[in-house]
C-alpha cells in the first residue's frame, strides 16, 4: 500500500479503520445515531451540571410501579371481592393448574419455612410426641408397647366416680405425670381416650382422685409404678462371683459390687446363676415381684447363649426341643437357634422357661455336648444388652412396667 493509501485511512487506538475520535459515536450516516433519527448522538455531552457522570446515554428512569398489590382476603371490606386471588401477584393471573397427584407448594420445605405444608398424621399414630408412657424418658431400653394376656373385662365406657374415686386423694392426671409418665395435659387426653385402668376398670373422667399409696394404676397395659422406695436393678454377673448377697467363704458376691447408695437396702436376687454363668440378674426389694418372677405358674421366659464344643449336629435342636430326660424328670427348650459356627465352637441361643437348679447344663450334658461358656442374656422382657460386665445399673420406669406386666402386676 502506498504512503497516500495509508493516510488516507486512518487507524484508531484498537487497531482497525475507522473515523478519527474527534467525531462523536454514531455521526456516519449508516451509524445508529443516523438510525434513530437526526441530532441523537450529535454534539459533546457535558456533566457539569448533572452531578455525577450517569451510567450510559439515557437518563435513569425508576421502575414502573406494580399495579397490584398482595391481597389478604380477610381485610377485604364487606362487599368487595379481592383481586388479585391470594397468593397471586399479578392482575388477572390463572392459578396454576396442578395435575393430580403433584407436589404442592412448600412440600418438602424444611419444618418453620413459610408457606411448608407439614405431613398429615397417619391414622392412629400419636397426638404428640409424648403420648406413650414415658416417651421421654432418658435412661433404660426401650421395650415398646405392652403385651398382656388377654382377660375378660366388661364393657368399655365411663366409669362411675363412687367406684374408683377418693375425695381426700390426688387427681388421677396429676398422679400419672407426677411419676414421670407424661405431661398432665397429656395425661388427661389418655385419660379422655380410655387409655387408663384405675383399679382393673377403665376411667375416662378427669375429675377422679386416687390414692397413690394404694392404687394399680395401667397406662395402655403398662403398670405405673408409684412406690419410690421399691428398687429395680440389673446386675451383669461375672464369672466367679457367688449368686448370694454374703459369702461366709470370702468368695466375690453381689454385694461387693452394689452401689453404696444401695448398701443399707435390703435387696433380693431374683434367682440363682452358679459361680461359672455369667450375666444378667435382677436385684430387687419388691418382694411380691420376687416371688412371681421365680414361680413357675407364671412361667417367666429366660434366654441364654451356650457355647459348646462344635461341630453340632441339627438334630440335637430338635431333640432338646422334644424333651430330654433327667434325673428329676423330663425337661426341654421352649427354642433353638444357632447363632454362629466355627470347625471348634459353636453359639446357640435357647430360651426356657424352667427354674430348675443348672437346668441348661444338665440338658446340653444329657444329649453330649457339655457347656464351655454359658451367659444369661435376658429374663422376661428385660435384656442385658451392652451393658458392661460387673457393672449394676437401675431400669427404666418403662422397663420396671413391662416387668411388672408379664407377671400380672
Amino acid at each position: 500500500m502506498t504512503q497516500a493509501g495509508r493516510q488516507s485511512s486512518p487507524r484508531n487506538s484498537s487497531g482497525r479503520k475507522g473515523p478519527e475520535r474527534d467525531q462523536p459515536r454514531g455521526a456516519g450516516q449508516g451509524g445508529r445515531a443516523g438510525q434513530r433519527g437526526a441530532g441523537y448522538g450529535s454534539g459533546q455531552r457535558d456533566f457539569s451540571k448533572g452531578g455525577d457522570r450517569p451510567y450510559g446515554d439515557r437518563p435513569h428512569k425508576a421502575p414502573k410501579p406494580r399495579e397490584e398489590r398482595f391481597v389478604d382476603p380477610d381485610e377485604v371490606p364487606a362487599g368487595q371481592t379481592a383481586r388479585p386471588a391470594a397468593g397471586d401477584w399479578k392482575s388477572g393471573a390463572k392459578p396454576s393448574a396442578r395435575k393430580p397427584g403433584a407436589r404442592k407448594p412448600g412440600a418438602g420445605k424444611a419444618a418453620g419455612t413459610p408457606g411448608a405444608l407439614k405431613p398429615k398424621p397417619r391414622a392412629g399414630a400419636p397426638k404428640t410426641a409424648g403420648s406413650r408412657a414415658f416417651g421421654s424418658e432418658r435412661f433404660g431400653q426401650n421395650l415398646g408397647p405392652v403385651r398382656r394376656p388377654s382377660r375378660k373385662r366388661g364393657p368399655r365406657g365411663d366409669v362411675p366416680q363412687s367406684e374408683v374415686h377418693d375425695a381426700d386423694g390426688v387427681r388421677l392426671q396429676k398422679v400419672m405425670a407426677s411419676a414421670g409418665v407424661a405431661s398432665r395435659r397429656v395425661c388427661e387426653e389418655m385419660i379422655a381416650e380410655g387409655r387408663v385402668e384405675v383399679d382393673g376398670k377403665v376411667v375416662t373422667e378427669l375429675g377422679v382422685r386416687v390414692d397413690p399409696k394404694t392404687a394399680v394404676i395401667h397406662v395402655d397395659g403398662l403398670r405405673i409404678q408409684l412406690d419410690d422406695t421399691l428398687v429395680y436393678m440389673v446386675f451383669n454377673k461375672p464369672k466367679g462371683v457367688v449368686s448370694t448377697m454374703e459369702d461366709p467363704d470370702g468368695r466375690p458376691c453381689i454385694s461387693d459390687f452394689v452401689r453404696k447408695s444401695h448398701q443399707g437396702e435390703r435387696l433380693f436376687h431374683v434367682g440363682r446363676l452358679d459361680v461359672a454363668t455369667e450375666g444378667l440378674l435382677l436385684l430387687t426389694n419388691d418382694g411380691e415381684l420376687a416371688n412371681r418372677l421365680t414361680h413357675p405358674s407364671y412361667e417367666v421366659p429366660k434366654t441364654y447363649l451356650v457355647q459348646v464344643r462344635g461341630p453340632f449336629p441339627q438334630g440335637v435342636g430338635a431333640q432338646l426341643k422334644a424333651g430330654v430326660e433327667l434325673e428329676d424328670g423330663i425337661a426341654s427348650v421352649d427354642s433353638f437357634r444357632l447363632v454362629d459356627s466355627t470347625p471348634g465352637h459353636v453359639l446357640i441361643e435357647v430360651v426356657l422357661h424352667s427354674g430348675k437348679n443348672r437346668i441348661v447344663r444338665r440338658l446340653f450334658d444329657a444329649v453330649g455336648f457339655p457347656v464351655q461358656r454359658l451367659v444369661r442374656v435376658k429374663v422376661g422382657p428385660i435384656g442385658l444388652g451392652d451393658q458392661r460386665q460387673g457393672s449394676i445399673r437401675n431400669l427404666g420406669k418403662q422397663e420396671v412396667g413391662h416387668l411388672l406386666a408379664s407377671v400380672g402386676l
